[in-house]
C-alpha cells in the first residue's frame, strides 16, 4: 500500500451536507444523488474557499457506527478544507478538526472499486501491522486526478489514527 503518515494542524472541512446510508461496493447512489443535487457554481464556490491540504474538493463520511455496517446511517459532507481563519459564507456545514495524526493512502484504478479494496486492505492488513489505530474524526477522499466520467481515478484516502498501544501502555510496537 502506497502510505504514508500526516501531522496536520487544526482545520475545518466546510460544504454541504447529508445523512446517507453506507454502501460497501460500487458507487454510493444516496452520495451520487447528493453531490449531483448541487449546480456547477456551488462547486466552484466551494473550490474557491479550500486553501490547506487535502486539496480540491472532498467526499467527507463522519458520524460512522463502530461496525460500519452495510445500510447504517453518515453524514457525508462535499466540501473542501479550509485553514480555521477562513470566512465561510451562510449555509454551509462546517466540521471542525483538531489537529492530529492521519494516515493518507494513495490508490489509482477504477473508481470507486479501488478506493474501497484500499479502504479494506487497510483494516485487514495494514493496521494490525503498524502501530496506529483509528481515532475518533472524519475520513476524508480527495480525487486528486480522473476521468471525465469518473470510472478511474488516483485519490487519496485520509483517516485519522493515533498511536496504538501495546500491552505494556507504551505506544507502538507489535499487539
Amino acid at each position: 500500500m502506497n502510505t504514508r503518515i500526516v501531522d496536520h494542524p487544526e482545520f475545518r472541512l466546510v460544504g454541504h451536507a447529508a445523512r446517507v446510508r453506507l454502501v460497501r461496493q460500487g458507487v454510493n447512489p444516496h452520495i451520487q444523488r447528493h453531490i449531483t443535487a448541487l449546480p456547477t457554481k456551488e462547486h466552484l464556490r466551494l473550490k474557491a474557499l479550500g486553501n490547506t491540504e487535502p486539496s480540491d474538493l472532498l467526499t467527507v463520511s463522519g458520524d460512522l457506527g463502530p461496525d460500519y455496517a452495510e445500510g447504517s446511517e453518515l453524514t457525508h459532507l462535499h466540501g473542501v478544507a479550509a485553514s480555521p481563519d477562513t470566512p465561510v459564507p451562510g449555509g454551509l456545514y462546517i466540521i471542525e478538526v483538531p489537529a492530529g495524526r492521519w494516515v493518507v493512502i494513495r490508490t489509482t484504478g477504477p473508481h470507486p472499486q479501488t478506493l474501497q479494496k484500499a479502504w479494506a486492505t487497510a483494516a485487514a492488513a495494514w493496521f494490525p501491522f503498524n502501530p496506529w489505530r483509528l481515532r475518533p474524526g472524519p475520513e476524508i477522499v480527495a480525487v486528486l486526478e480522473s476521468t471525465n466520467d469518473f470510472s478511474t481515478a488516483t485519490c487519496e484516502l485520509w483517516l485519522p489514527v493515533e498511536p496504538a498501544c501495546t500491552g505494556t501502555g507504551r505506544p507502538g510496537g507489535p499487539r
